[in-house]
């Protein structure tokens, strides 16, 4: 084995609507979804036996190695393997943790797909396959997305995938006020009862002044913050449109032009060096 690197990219959901609430508990969605140029990175390294070891800002804020979900991907690629004859080496993991936690980016299910990418190429799987997404899916709605990476319609409860190939790049600027959110504390004051239907599919997959995301009412009473960081992006100047990504805090400006954002987000960050501000490029 050699030693690999994957990049976890941090996933922004342009819309989300929540359609309703299944009979088993699980949320119906219908999402746009895009792939920012930040987030994390796992490198993986020969070694005697399986290990994560974390570094970066957001290390401190991890659970435990053994409750992280890297271990649960691992686990999953390990069965795959297993099934198919092939060996999957120990390695030892090294997980810099650049996204904040709880942050509605997906930043553990990142971390999973990668993982999980990662994990199946050392066992010399190198396609990914009915299988494999549906193995993705156990460890969270959001990572069957997450292995590819690419700008996709979410349906279902996340694994009904579709690709937008014509999706042309947007300049954006991620902001995170610092404030961890329980994605299920959001759910819960969403307030579907099981087998309850609400919202609306998406209409114009083009249209993103018609997108919305139903979860932010429920975050800002959570959260107030999050309504603070939303007047903020909208105060600057070449901005389309912004809202909050998943179930918050995080919420993203999308501009005009790579300038505009690169200047947004300058002055955000000198404003609330308190925030965590970064300008990106949705993908």
């Amino acid at each position: 084995m050699i030693a690999l690197t994957e990049f976890a990219p941090a996933k922004i959901n342009l819309a989300l609507h929540i359609l309703g609430r299944r009979a088993d508990g699980f949320h119906e969605i219908d999402s746009i979804v895009a792939f920012a140029d930040v987030g994390d990175e796992l490198r993986f390294e020969p070694a005697s036996e399986f290990t994560i070891i974390a570094a970066g800002p957001f290390a401190n804020d991890l659970p435990a190695p053994e409750n992280n979900i890297i271990f649960a991907a691992w686990k999953a690629a390990a069965a795959i393997a297993a099934a198919r004859g092939l060996n999957l080496p120990p390695a030892a993991v090294k997980l810099t943790k650049n996204l904040p936690i709880a942050a509605g980016i997906g930043g553990g299910s990142a971390d999973a797909a990668a993982a999980l990418r990662g994990f199946l190429w050392m066992a010399e799987i190198k396609m990914i396959d009915a299988e494999i997404a549906r193995a993705a899916l156990t460890l969270g709605a959001d990572v069957p997305a997450c292995l590819s990476s690419r700008a996709c319609r979410m349906q279902g409860i996340g694994e009904r995938l579709t690709a937008l190939d014509d999706f042309k790049a947007l300049h954006a600027v991620l902001i995170n006020p610092l404030i961890a959110v329980q994605t299920s504390n959001v759910f819960q004051k969403f307030g579907l009862a099981a087998s309850e239907n609400r919202g609306t599919s998406i209409a114009h997959l083009s249209t993103a002044a018609a997108w919305r995301n139903d979860l932010m009412a429920s975050a800002v009473t959570l959260v107030p913050v999050i309504a603070d960081v939303i007047a903020a992006l909208e105060k600057q100047q070449h901005l389309r449109f912004a809202r909050m990504s998943g179930s918050g805090a995080t919420c993203f400006g999308v501009f005009e032009s790579a300038a505009a954002a690169r200047n947004a987000a300058g002055r955000l960050a000198v404003s609330f060096p308190r925030w965590w501000v970064r300008q990106s490029v949705l993908h």
